[in-house]
């Protein structure tokens, strides 16, 4: 949809807004508990901007990562990751009807894999490639909010790795 024809206060745009408050606060965070939940609340606000917006692939998506972070509070399984990325690819499979909509999918399959198995910055370095992925998918279905969103979490995430490198060097300089 052309920027100039998107009602930029409509139902769909405002939960989107929403979601950009949560994601941002999710890349804020140095605690990756803290990280995980503030990143289903994004999720979960997803779900219902991409409903809204008639993304059926999105949303798909926006379910599987929602649950993949509660799941992620509880456990690293690998059988887990593996499943959450089955579903993922299985979702792709029936949904996607152009290349675009594996977009999000893809984004959603990197996400379980930095959740369930990497930590800290590596963690937060492969959920920068997702939200790349990202930014592609909602500049395509013209998402206002979730685009600011992931132009917005690529710098935080950014600048979050940053100062959790510099964190981790300060105690090594001090022997």
């Amino acid at each position: 949809m052309p920027a100039m024809m998107i009602d930029w206060f409509s139902p769909a745009q405002c939960v989107g807004y929403v979601a950009f408050a949560l994601g941002v606060g999710s890349f804020l965070q140095t605690d990756d508990r803290r990280f995980k939940l503030f990143m289903a609340g994004e999720c979960f606000a997803y779900i219902v901007h991409f409903g809204l917006l008639g993304n059926p692939t999105a949303v798909a998506s926006s379910t599987m990562s929602f649950l993949r972070s509660l799941l992620a509070l509880r456990t690293r399984a690998l059988w887990v990751a593996a499943l959450v990325v089955a579903a993922n690819l299985a979702l792709g499979l029936a949904l996607a009807k152009q290349a675009s909509d594996w977009l999000p999918l893809l984004a959603s399959c990197l996400g379980t894999l930095a959740l369930f198995l990497l930590q800290g910055i590596p963690m937060r370095l492969l959920m920068l490639c997702g939200t790349c992925l990202w930014i592609a998918n909602n500049v395509i279905a013209g998402s206002i909010g979730g685009t600011a969103l992931e132009v917005v979490v690529a710098c935080v995430n950014a600048s979050t790795m940053v100062r959790m490198a510099r964190q981790n060097k300060a105690p090594a300089e001090a022997i």
